[in-house]
């Protein structure tokens, strides 16, 4: 299974068209074999209420002061909830070597993350 958000993020980050368009023909496959996570409606709301949750659990650790995040950070943040959401309407696992960032969201949303060191040892 796979991820169609983080199937966009590889092909955004892309180096060249060669490699995004194997980024295609892996979403294809995927889609084709029905082994593409894609969030539904369900999923969105959801990380709605998970980014408010994070958010409002910041601005708590802070004070109240809600300090702004990196540029790029809180879109980051977005898609990791949404992977997150969605990986767990499937039921699966997620393998990451974002720790940090999917350890918070598995406070609001139950699902097993593992870390890519771990995963790609066996």
């Amino acid at each position: 299974m796979l991820s169609a958000v983080v199937l966009m993020e590889l092909t955004v980050s892309a180096d060249d068209i060669s490699l995004r368009k194997i980024y295609e023909l892996a979403f294809r496959q995927y889609q084709e074999d029905n082994l593409l996570i894609v969030p539904n409606e369900e999923d969105w709301l959801l990380a709605s209420k998970i980014l408010f949750l994070l958010t409002h659990g910041r601005r708590g650790a802070q004070k109240g002061k809600l300090q702004r995040l990196p540029a790029g950070a809180s879109q980051r943040l977005a898609l990791d909830v949404l992977i997150a959401v969605s990986a767990r309407r499937w039921k699966t696992q997620m393998v990451t070597d974002n720790w940090a960032d999917f350890k918070a969201i598995q406070r609001y949303c139950n699902t097993t993350v593992i870390r890519a060191s771990q995963f790609f040892r066996r």
